[in-house]
């Protein structure tokens, strides 16, 4: 079973993600962010993970360590559920396109960690959750999921669109990256047999 529960608690957050690599993308995610919940429905639901996540974090500061340390235990989670990657797939790619917004998505679940960013948004906010919080949710998760991932905005006026198709884009590259190869199930993807 690919499976993890990751427990993290510091001074700032206090989180516990369960994931399940082979679900159907059901979710249940409550981290005291509305927007941010949001989008980890959507990271599910488009990727085919069932994720359950609860974080209590210092909000009266602002969403950033709550954004951040959600990223670094999912990435924590997917590396574990992952194993030793015998049979995945490992590259993935989506063009997504949402309304006004179209963004390209592309990872490799290497082990070795790399974001390269190119989204820019039309706003500061959506509602009151930051813009700029969405990279460095990315940032949390490929570094400690060990995940190379591109993610770039073609198109896009309206805020949540971006942001959405963002997480979206990754979501679906995910899910091709995370499927069993049909004709090499039992194999590390590598030729230098790890990963």
């Amino acid at each position: 079973m690919r499976t993890a529960t990751i427990t993290r608690k510091t001074a700032e957050t206090d989180i516990t993600v369960e994931i399940d690599l082979d679900g159907t993308g059901a979710y249940d995610n409550q981290t005291g962010v509305g927007f941010f919940d949001h989008m980890l429905d959507q990271l599910a639901r488009h990727a085919l993970i069932d994720m359950k996540v609860r974080c209590e974090g210092d909000l009266h500061i602002d969403d950033h360590h709550t954004v951040e340390d959600v990223g670094i235990a999912l990435g924590q989670a997917l590396s574990e559920a992952m194993g030793d990657k015998r049979g995945i797939v490992r590259y993935g790619s989506c063009l997504l396109p949402m309304d006004d917004t179209l963004v390209r998505a592309a990872l490799d679940l290497s082990g070795r960690p790399y974001l390269v960013w190119k989204v820019d948004f039309t706003a500061p906010q959506i509602k009151s959750f930051d813009t700029e919080l969405v990279r460095e949710f990315f940032q949390a998760f490929s570094t400690h999921g060990g995940i190379t991932l591109h993610v770039e905005k073609l198109d896009g006026i309206n805020s949540h669109h971006i942001a959405e198709a963002a997480f979206k884009a990754v979501a679906r590259a995910l899910r091709d990256a995370l499927e069993t190869d049909p004709r090499k199930a039992d194999a590390i993807p590598s030729t230098k047999g790890t990963l």
